[in-house]
């Protein structure tokens, strides 16, 4: 089994609801077992500024699943809540977003899928609430932990503590 990072994320709609979803949907998966979640996260758009605000969170899951089939569960979850890929703008609003950032310690690229994340230690939106679960988390390309890539981002977008999921733990 493996432990994978994912990122959730909603600036439509019932955004706190949308992420409830999906980790409802991604937990009924027999492939995944949710082993941490962070507190939700309302955060300042990253990349698009013109837009309304994220709610954030990321939880830590142990699955069975590959990478690509990991992505391809998760892509799945975004088209049940209402996501449709092919209608939107990069980086612009949607329903929900879920991100793989990272899995195991495994750095992997194909046409679909880049792990770690490719913007990972650029986010704010995604290092603190990974700051929640996993803090001493080393990214496999960088050598650093979430700690150190958190204190060294330039210009961080605003991130402020929204609310909690609903039997929410931590693994610090």
């Amino acid at each position: 089994m493996s432990i994978a990072f994912l990122s959730l994320g909603s600036n439509i709609g019932d955004r706190v609801s949308a992420i409830q979803q999906a980790v409802n949907f991604l937990s009924g998966d027999n492939s995944i077992e949710i082993v941490a979640t962070s507190s939700f996260y309302e955060t300042e758009p990253w990349g698009k500024k013109n837009q309304d605000w994220f709610v954030n969170a990321v939880i830590a899951i142990r699955t069975s699943l590959s990478p690509v089939e990991l992505l391809r569960v998760c892509q799945n979850v975004e088209e049940k809540l209402g996501r449709k890929r092919q209608n939107e703008e990069h980086w612009g609003k949607r329903p929900i977003d879920i991100d793989i950032l990272f899995y195991d310690d495994i750095v992997f690229a194909n046409e679909i899928l880049t792990i770690p994340h490719k913007y990972v230690h650029m986010r704010a939106f995604a290092l603190v609430p990974m700051l929640e679960i996993k803090a001493n988390y080393v990214h496999p390309v960088l050598n650093k932990t979430i700690s150190e890539l958190h204190e060294e981002l330039e210009d961080p977008e605003d991130v402020f503590l929204y609310g909690t999921i609903s039997g929410s733990n931590t693994n610090g």
